[in-house]
């Protein structure tokens, strides 16, 4: 009896222009043995002038980099080849993004802080025709037809309140989406560490979180923060 022919692992294209996350975006792919990794890159130019010579089976890509969005590294990705899957990995929470991820072929939608072995069996799920998306993004589209449900009953859509962050939360929420360590937080602060810890599990609560790219994502979408575009 003749053994069944090995499968091949996808081949996956980081792109995110902070080295750190990117770094750790390429372990979490290397450390899943169903899939390799092709290349990183940090920019859009870069990511479009990649895509010219190979056709990864996933994009993995960050939407606020350097020199435009993600988006961009979506459509040419898409348009170059319907076989490669597009999958974002962000912080970014504005409904709009989302939509337009969405809109421009990504079929999932990750938060930078799913754990390595999350990220690996998400980008398995999507070459297997799942769509994985992070559990408060899906809440945020449940928002969205709901409001649209709401809009189209009523004339309007449905008021929306946003919790109460006081100024030293925001200001610690603030230095979490940029990426700050607690410890380092702290120290920008003059705070202790335990101070911190204590603000950002007042946030969580809050914000009805429980990681830091949800808190994130959460406080964007809901206007108490902004990033860059």
């Amino acid at each position: 009896m003749s053994a069944a022919p090995a499968v091949r692992p996808a081949t996956v294209l980081v792109v995110e222009d902070d080295r750190r996350t990117r770094d750790r975006l390429a372990r979490a792919v290397v450390a899943d043995e169903r899939l390799t990794l092709l290349d990183t890159c940090g920019s859009v130019a870069e990511a479009i002038t990649r895509l010219a010579g190979e056709t990864p089976d996933v994009l993995l890509t960050d939407l606020g980099l350097p020199d435009g969005s993600g988006i961009d590294v979506i459509r040419h990705a898409r348009t170059a080849s319907q076989q490669t899957r597009a999958m974002v990995i962000t912080v970014f929470g504005d409904e709009e993004t989302v939509v337009g991820a969405i809109e421009a072929g990504a079929t999932g939608y990750l938060l930078k802080d799913d754990t390595p072995r999350a990220i690996g069996d998400a980008i398995v799920e999507l070459i297997d025709g799942g769509s994985p998306i992070s559990p408060p993004i899906a809440r945020l589209l449940l928002r969205r037809v709901a409001g649209d449900t709401t809009a189209a009953a009523e004339g309007a859509p449905a008021p929306e309140h946003a919790p109460v962050l006081t100024p030293r939360e925001r200001e610690v929420l603030n230095l979490v989406a940029k990426g700050f360590s607690f410890s380092e937080i702290a120290r920008l602060l003059a705070v202790s560490p335990h101070t911190v810890t204590a603000h950002v599990r007042h946030i969580y609560e809050k914000l009805e979180v429980s990681s830091r790219g949800e808190a994130v994502f959460e406080a964007v979408q809901q206007g108490l923060i902004r990033l860059r575009d």
